[in-house]
């Protein structure tokens, strides 16, 4: 019962994403635990067109009044990265708000909500559609935005598959994204969102040498202190996962600080085990593991096998081509649940 309950809520789709049950918890909060965050994206607002990638005003709403009213501290983007670097103090029910994409509706329906209520937020951009687009919001718009206060940043220039780039095309993507920056704003943004939530172990080792802060996926799970900065996770919101119910959990979401993860990298490429092996070493301070749950997005039985902190995740079938994840949760405290994503990449998806 307690697994059909949460496939239902999760969809096991790539947007998807896990909101456990209450009731009865065993693991707590420790006040020692490392500092972190929840980072939500959204695409559009109010387009009903595209229910895969927005919310209605009714949810977007309901959102902010959660936030506006829950205790939380929504916080801009680039102050919560330096507290996951450690160089200042996160509160606890921190939050940051991003947006992707240009779409029109960043100016119409959430730029407007988001300043009457104080909340900062952070609009990654890809550039070639702001040159060319009719649905994108313009230069003369991003400028507005970010006179305003909005944070700009980046999400390439061609908004492609860049995992599976090689690095000459992304070099040529980033240079012109670069280009266009300085022309248009002036400056370079340091902070960089992955298209789709897609990278590699590679792509993100390029951001980090040209001087990016931090780079986010589209992933789920809570960002931690002393993770890795150019792999931070988002929880994704559209309609079918933006109820009240799920963003509540999402925000109220806790850690769960992993080492020694496996694979190294979330592309599985065509000469890579699949499934492939999943392992990874939970913090000693969260406790007991007894009632750690792993759901894999393309509902394949999960076979856990834990000795002391070491977890390994054991599979029955491949990952289809195409985005897919591996949601890992532990009740802790006060109805709240230790949230881990790990995403997986299968060429011969979308990208082709």
């Amino acid at each position: 019962m307690r697994y059909a309950r949460i496939l239902a809520l999760t969809g096991g789709m790539w947007w998807g994403t896990m909101a456990c049950p209450g009731g009865v918890v065993s693991l707590p909060a420790m006040a020692d635990e490392p500092q972190s965050a929840v980072v939500v994206v959204y695409h559009r607002f109010g387009e009903d067109a595209y229910p895969s990638t927005s919310v209605t005003i009714e949810q977007f709403e309901q959102h902010l009044a959660i936030l506006d009213e829950g205790g939380y501290r929504v916080l801009p983007l680039e102050e919560i990265v330096r507290g996951l670097a450690g160089e200042r103090e996160l509160p606890d029910r921190t939050v940051a708000i991003t947006v992707d994409d240009t779409y029109r509706s960043i100016l119409t329906e959430a730029m407007p909500r988001f300043l009457d209520r104080g909340f900062p937020f952070t609009v990654f951009i890809n550039t070639d559609a702001v040159n060319n687009s009719l649905t994108s919001v313009s230069w003369d718009d991003v400028r507005a935005m970010h006179e305003a206060g909005v944070a700009i940043g980046g999400q390439s220039a061609g908004h492609g598959h860049m995992a599976f780039m090689d690095r000459g095309r992304i070099e040529e993507d980033l240079a012109r994204m670069t280009s266009d920056f300085i022309n248009e704003l002036g400056f370079v943004p340091k902070l960089f969102a992955y298209p789709y939530g897609e990278f590699s172990a590679e792509l993100a080792a390029m951001l980090r040498d040209v001087g990016y802060d931090a780079a986010f996926g589209q992933h789920s799970g809570v960002a931690v202190e002393g993770a890795d900065l150019f792999a931070v996770p988002r929880f994704a919101l559209n309609e079918r996962f933006g109820t009240p119910e799920r963003f509540r959990t999402i925000v109220e979401a806790l850690p769960l600080p992993v080492t020694d993860s496996l694979p190294l990298d979330m592309v599985i490429r065509r000469h890579s085990p699949n499934p492939p092996h999943i392992g990874f070493t939970v913090a000693e301070y969260v406790g007991a593991l007894d009632r750690l749950a792993c759901f894999p997005s393309h509902g394949s039985e999960v076979a856990l096998e834990i000795l002391d902190r070491r977890v390994e995740v054991r599979l029955d079938r491949p990952f289809p081509p195409g985005r897919s994840r591996v949601n890992c949760t532990l009740p802790a405290t006060e109805g709240r649940y230790r949230w881990l994503g790990i995403p997986f990449l299968v060429p011969g998806g979308e990208e082709g």
